[in-house]
């Protein structure tokens, strides 16, 4: 059974808020000699994890309300996965990327292999739209700018763009979405988007998995910005995909389901 306090033991975690207060700069320090890939997909695929769920107060996995509000959990059950050579890389917000790369410093430091090293890192910028609030569909950019993602020397960008057709805050979101792909464009930065149709139920908004509701909203996303040379899409699978593939000549990262069953078991 995996242990996080085994894979993350308390001196590292100590070292993680100590390294905090007394140089902040040291995750910016390991960004800036991590050794990045030549091609983004060497073979044109990607395995990617995604680990943005908290700040978007996403944390419950199974019955467990706040089973990823656990950071020292978060943070080994990333690393277990991203070490692996079977992933390419990490989708998250800032404040996690800061942490792993402190680790891969610690780790570097003490002689052993960088853990960062031809990873593609991926900085998530919106997630102001947080689950159960009454705004939650205006999604504005609350993490970093594409320049910052530039500047710490990240693999990419990633957009959420969920679509209620009552919702005035879909709206708002789309256009922060724009904004964003075009600031990206202009550094060469790739962006994934993630465009979601989503009606609004008694237990909030649930995604329209269907191949006519994904093939519409591909076009709009598609569409979204100066241009789309940049751009991947993140969309979920559903039954006859095939006309949602149809709907874009853009590369396509599929999109995983929700947290299920105990994290304990696996």
């Amino acid at each position: 059974m995996f242990s996080s306090k085994q894979f993350l033991p308390d001196a590292v975690v100590a070292r993680l808020s100590d390294t905090r207060v007394a140089n902040p700069e040291f995750p910016l320090q390991v960004a800036m000699g991590r050794k990045q890939r030549d091609h983004l997909a060497p073979d044109g695929k990607l395995n990617i994890l995604a680990a943005d769920h908290p700040a978007r107060r996403v944390t419950k996995v199974g019955d467990n309300a706040v089973a990823m509000a656990d950071r020292r959990d978060y943070l080994a059950r990333i690393l277990r996965v991203l070490i692996s050579e079977n992933v390419d890389g990490l989708m998250a917000t800032m404040d996690i990327l800061e942490d792993l790369l402190a680790i891969d410093g610690f780790v570097r430091e003490a002689g052993g292999p960088a853990l960062l090293d031809d990873k593609v890192l991926i900085a998530s910028l919106n997630r102001g739209g947080l689950a159960g609030s009454s705004w939650e569909m205006d999604d504005p950019i609350t993490g970093p700018s594409p320049a910052t993602c530039k500047a710490w020397r990240l693999d990419g960008a990633k957009l959420l763009l969920r679509i209620a057709d009552d919702e005035p805050g879909s709206l708002k979101t789309m256009l922060a979405n724009a904004q964003a792909i075009t600031e990206a464009n202009a550094l060469r930065l790739p962006m994934f988007l993630e465009p979601l149709p989503v009606t609004k139920t008694d237990k909030g908004y649930s995604v329209v998995k269907t191949s006519e509701a994904l093939a519409r909203i591909t076009g709009v996303a598609s569409a979204l910005g100066d241009s789309s040379r940049y751009l991947w899409l993140k969309l979920p699978y559903c039954d006859g995909y095939e006309a949602v593939a149809r709907a874009t000549t853009l590369p396509i990262l599929l999109l995983g389901g929700e947290s299920a069953e105990a994290p304990l078991r696996f």
